[in-house]
């Protein structure tokens, strides 16, 4: 669906909000009678109509969200976004006002924005974590540490260990650091990634391993190809290590047989060095 109304910046968010909060509500009737021209003949004014009728309600969602240290107008944004979606799959036929269904998808949009723009390392990965995230925001009666109480009734809440309640925490409570600092005059005051993680790349240890893998390996193919006949070798080799690879047909002429007879051979040779090497 293209966008019916034109999304926030933060140049024009006073803007914005006053054609929000200008916008008429909606009967029931007359919602889904625009729900259904939508649906049905795919009215875009209908659809606009809609979403122009709500925006009060993604404002007042948005607002909710302010916490989390993100501009107000972005999170206004991912919320008409969230209700766009709900109007396009909105069903008049169900018996429900518009306003319950696209607050679920309003809320989602504005969620995974918050998940993914908080820090720059995800806190929250998983369903279970989400939901202990934004628990866990709403729980904290304070910005200090949560005492051993508030922890362990939140665990219990949330039926989840307190040992997960605290990791959350310290995620939540930690401090994205850049990876190149600032310089320093104090040779011993390093607080940057860079200053003490090693860089592994010229580790000896690490360029011999590779280097006994990478031999092992090459020593492996040339084994597991030596033991095919040689037409399937010759298949292979002209298929995949030549710099000029062949196709099917251009080899099926050559054998005088047909296009997937080489591609059986193919396979079957593929699968008889796929187990040496697991071997």
């Amino acid at each position: 669906m293209a966008n019916p109304v034109s999304l926030p910046q933060d140049t024009n968010l006073a803007g914005f909000l006053k054609v929000a909060n200008n916008a008429p509500v909606l009967s029931a009737e007359h919602e889904a009678r625009l729900a259904r021209k939508f649906r049905d003949d795919e009215d875009v004014d209908a659809a606009r109509e809609l979403v122009l009728s709500q925006l009060r309600n993604v404002i007042h969602v948005a607002k909710g969200f302010t916490g989390y240290g993100l501009p107000v107008s972005d999170l206004i944004q991912e919320g008409n976004i969230g209700l766009m979606k709900a109007v396009k799959n909105f069903d008049p036929e169900r018996g429900i006002r518009l306003v319950s269904y696209a607050v679920h998808w309003i809320k989602a949009e504005i969620y995974e924005y918050v998940l993914k723009n908080w820090k720059m390392v995800k806190v929250a990965t998983t369903k279970a974590q989400r939901k202990l995230f934004f628990n866990l925001r709403k729980s904290r009666k304070s910005l200090n540490a949560m005492s051993e109480q508030e922890t362990q009734d939140l665990a219990s809440n949330l039926d989840v260990p307190i040992k997960t309640v605290r990791e959350m925490e310290v995620r939540m409570t930690s401090s994205d650091v850049a990876f190149d600092g600032a310089d320093s005059d104090d040779d011993d005051f390093v607080t940057s990634p860079s200053g003490y993680l090693p860089d592994m790349r010229y580790n000896p240890e690490e360029l011999v391993m590779k280097a006994e893998t990478s031999d092992n390996n090459r020593d492996a193919l040339h084994s597991a190809i030596a033991d095919l006949d040689d037409r399937s070798k010759e298949i292979l080799k002209r298929r995949w290590l030549s710099e000029n690879k062949a196709t099917l047909h251009e080899l099926a002429a050559e054998y005088n047989v047909s296009a997937e007879r080489i591609r059986q051979i193919e396979k079957r040779a593929m699968q008889k060095m796929k187990g040496q090497l697991a071997a």
